[in-house]
């Protein structure tokens, strides 16, 4: 089942978790993905810090998220004109985790995403 966001949701996170679920083959190393994103992504993550210019990182990184999470439960999501808020729960091999992430949007792509989750269980329920 897709993750369902609220009606108020930007086109642009509607794609984004659509290809969060979609696996490994659809993901495409990040091709799909990559539209989605500015040039200069600003990433903040419990497992890779602070990145300013983390584009490219963050195509890299979220390949071993999209390859481990089988399901996405969107349990809230907040919108306004330039940024969001999304609390879910992933469903992951070594059981259900929850992640918030919290986004800057600018002419209909994320310019910055600020990411919070648990870094060690995400590692112990199969997280890469």
């Amino acid at each position: 089942m897709p993750a369902v966001l609220s009606s108020d949701a930007p086109q642009v996170l509607r794609d984004y978790y659509r290809i969060l679920e979609s696996g490994t083959d659809a993901y495409q190393d990040g091709a799909t993905l990559r539209p989605l994103l500015s040039d200069h992504l600003d990433f903040t993550g419990p497992l890779a810090g602070h990145r300013p210019d983390a584009t490219d990182g963050f195509l890299h990184g979220v390949a071993g998220f999209i390859a481990t999470v089988t399901r996405i439960d969107v349990v809230q999501d907040v919108h306004a004109p330039s940024g969001s808020a999304v609390l879910y729960t992933a469903t992951m091999p070594g059981g259900p985790m929850t992640f918030a992430e919290f986004f800057t949007l600018d002419d209909g792509v994320i310019t910055s995403l600020n990411l919070h989750y648990n870094g060690p269980e995400y590692l112990e329920k199969g997280g890469r």
